[in-house]
């Protein structure tokens, strides 16, 4: 049986992990389904299979902290810390930088696990990569009183 489920909208997904009281094994197999591209991969087949496991063994955090491991190696923990009774967690590509150097990726909750998952959805939503050209596009749909006109002076 797979842990995925049906596809959620990021933006709903931001919403439904602030609103949330804690983490179940459905609301973490929507996050994975929305924001994990290298889940069901067969080359980390060990990886998935012991999220999967941690995932069933309600395990939360280390799931957490898994998933980062596999979906985003280039980011590390920067900070993990307790404060005004919410956890703060911190991930950064650089930890070695000063932190007002830092171009790290917070998320805070009440829940340890709620935490850790909205820095790695917020982080996965930088990581993404954009759909652009490196070619402009020009509109096709030129105003009927549009009239190119050539500039250069050929004299």
């Amino acid at each position: 049986m797979s842990l995925l489920s049906e596809q959620q909208a990021p933006a709903d997904l931001g919403d439904r992990l602030r609103d949330a009281c804690g983490v179940t094994a459905e609301f973490l197999s929507d996050i994975i389904h929305a924001t994990c591209r290298r889940f069901p991969s067969a080359d980390q087949n060990c990886r998935s299979a012991r999220i999967e496991r941690l995932i069933w063994s309600q395990a939360w955090t280390d799931a957490a902290l898994a998933l980062i491991d596999l979906e985003l190696p280039q980011w590390q923990v920067r900070r993990l810390a307790y404060d005004d009774s919410e956890w703060h967690c911190a991930l950064s590509r650089q930890r070695e930088l000063p932190d007002w150097l830092d171009q790290a990726v917070e998320g805070c909750h009440a829940d340890l696990a709620l935490s850790i998952l909205s820095a790695f959805v917020e982080a996965q939503r930088i990581n993404a990569p954009a759909s652009r050209t490196s070619v402009l596009s020009v509109p096709r749909n030129a105003d009927s009183l549009y009239e190119p006109v050539c500039s250069d002076s050929f004299a």
